[in-house]
């Protein structure tokens, strides 16, 4: 076997292990995107025709060439799950204003609640997790344009932080948009330091043994904020989601905290608990639902 006969059955095993391996993950990427959970609204909250639906967002995407191939062959649940690009964002604040949904701040839907006003028909609030750079840089302008308020929740402890994949913004990046927002813009405590996984993914402050520790990072994280913004948040929005019983009853009993936000999915209505607040995680899996809803 001369040398230029074996150059090319080497060249032919590596082409044939690429198809291959080409195949296997376009088969284990489609298995991946087949299997997320949809976050689609309930027929049953379909039907609802007063209340208030509270969107959920983390971030918000450049639409160039690296995010478009991330859209349409990452597997990654995180990508797919909380991240929105930008030209779709824009199309979903415009939905708002085409269809008539009137955008109200977090604490008008407090006060709402708290002076039991009925709610008659539909309306939307604005919340965005965690505060990384796409937020101030994407969604603000977009937000600022429509003057619709809106509601930052920060983790205080973190802020200029890389996590999961993304920075966070800065304090001096978010004053300066405080700034410019002026009363469209309320922030919420997200935690101090208390914004992760352990133990085969387990948020941290759930974990009884660190109750205690909990508590001690929550007021820590008003602290902050009110160094930072000149008030404490009568907000408080649960990293992942939910808390335990006893984390609940703790936050429940905080005073001047008037509601904690979930990701429970749901409506709002006349019957709700602010204090167990339900939000609607938007992305490409809840978006057509959510739009049924608003027109």
């Amino acid at each position: 076997m001369n040398k230029t006969t074996r150059k090319i059955i080497l060249s032919s095993v590596i082409v044939l292990f690429l198809i291959a391996l080409a195949i296997s993950v376009h088969h284990n990427i489609k298995y991946e995107l087949g299997n997320r959970p949809s976050y689609a609204i309930s027929a049953r909250d379909q039907h609802i025709k007063n209340g208030v639906m509270v969107f959920c967002y983390h971030r918000v995407l450049n639409n160039n060439d690296m995010v478009k191939f991330d859209e349409n062959v990452s597997p990654n649940s995180q990508f797919h799950d909380f991240n929105v690009n930008l030209p779709a964002f824009k199309r979903q604040m415009n939905a708002l204003q085409v269809n008539h949904i009137k955008v109200i701040s977090l604490p008008k839907l407090i006060k709402i609640m708290d002076t039991h006003q009925p709610i008659h028909g539909k309306y939307v609030v604005l919340t965005f997790d965690d505060i990384d750079r796409t937020m101030i840089d994407n969604a603000f302008p977009v937000l600022q344009k429509h003057h619709y308020p809106f509601t930052d929740s920060i983790i205080t402890g973190n802020t200029g932080w890389y996590k999961s994949g993304t920075k966070l913004a800065t304090w001096p990046a978010i004053l300066r948009m405080r700034k410019r927002a002026g009363k469209l813009v309320t922030f919420a405590v997200h935690t101090n330091r208390m914004h992760y996984l352990v133990d085969h993914g387990t948020p941290v402050f759930n974990i009884p043994s660190n109750f205690v520790r909990f508590k001690r990072d929550y007021a820590v994280s008003q602290t902050v904020l009110k160094q930072k913004v000149g008030y404490q948040s009568p907000i408080f929005t649960y990293p992942y989601g939910s808390g335990t019983p006893q984390i609940q009853k703790f936050l429940a009993d905080r005073p001047g905290l008037k509601a904690i936000l979930t990701l429970n999915n749901g409506i709002v209505t006349d019957h709700s608990d602010l204090k167990q607040t339900p939000r609607v995680i938007i992305n490409s899996s809840s978006w057509p639902s959510v739009s049924k809803w608003i027109s």
